[in-house]
């Protein structure tokens, strides 16, 4: 199937929320797209630019993705996750990404504005779909902790003096958190998704727990990003086959139980949003 824009996906994916799910490794993304095929969902593949950093470069991984996209059955976009620099936004449309999201949150307001309208407009006038952040979500580099709210007012206007096309938003989830134990503030996600004209994204979903999620894509979550998730499990998995085999040497025989727990709780993720 042909690569799929993420408005496209958006649309498709309601009432129900847009999953999108971080690939470090290429069993990731198989994983994710797989489980897309297999729920019949969309589904985004993302790349951060802490991933990016990892592997020295975002070109191998990313045209394995925009590949394993374009050969899937399911609706699959790809899309850079908290970029924070303009040259790495130039370098994955380029290569054919048409979705990103530049990060600005650690910047004050006036200077956040002033950078993501500038990117706003190169990304419109190349087609690309733009997402950014107000109200830091915390969890990542010693950003604000879970207390941080956006602020409708705020929220909207930001969205008019950008032009931005989707907006992650702080409602009380946190990057990075092992444990599903994080509150999420229904009643403000609901003040933001009447007062902001675009669609709202929720970054830090895997400390939500699954009540939390469908909830706060009732009140009017659109995307909900989720990373550390997959990762917990996929390390389990791994963990626990080489207690089972300690002899193991080659990478297939545990990667293969890792990439299969990935694709079932992206599953059961998609499901959930639906």
């Amino acid at each position: 199937m042909p690569l799929t824009a993420v408005p496209d996906l958006i649309e498709t994916a309601r009432p129900g929320g847009l999953g999108a799910f971080n690939v470090i490794t290429l069993e990731h993304a198989e994983a994710i797209a797989a489980a897309a095929e297999s729920t019949h969902k969309p589904v985004v593949l993302q790349l951060s630019e802490n991933t990016v950093n990892y592997h020295g470069g975002i070109a191998p991984l990313a045209l394995a993705c925009l590949h394993i996209a374009a050969e899937s059955r399911a609706a699959v976009a790809v899309h850079l996750d908290h970029a924070t620099t303009f040259e790495l936004i130039s370098t994955a449309v380029d290569l054919g990404i048409q979705s990103v999201m530049y990060d600005g949150s650690t910047l004050d307001y006036a200077n956040n504005v002033t950078a993501t309208a500038a990117i706003a407009r190169w990304c419109h006038d190349r087609d690309v779909h733009i997402e950014a952040e107000l109200g830091e979500v915390g969890g990542k580099d010693g950003a604000h902790a879970l207390g941080v709210r956006t602020d409708p007012d705020e929220a909207a206007e930001f969205v008019t003096a950008t032009g931005i096309d989707a907006l992650a938003v702080a409602v009380g989830s946190s990057h990075a958190m092992h444990t599903r134990t994080a509150e999420l503030d229904n009643d403000l996600i609901s003040r933001l998704a009447a007062s902001v004209p675009v669609p709202l994204v929720l970054h830090g979903s895997s400390g939500v727990p699954d009540k939390g999620l469908r909830a706060a894509v009732d009140h009017g979550m659109r995307k909900i990003n989720i990373a550390t998730r997959l990762n917990v499990l996929m390390t389990a998995a791994i963990g626990t086959t080489l207690a089972d085999n300690p002899t193991l040497s080659d990478p297939r025989e545990y990667l293969g139980p890792a990439r299969s727990a990935i694709q079932s709780e992206v599953e059961r993720f998609l499901r959930l949003l639906a």
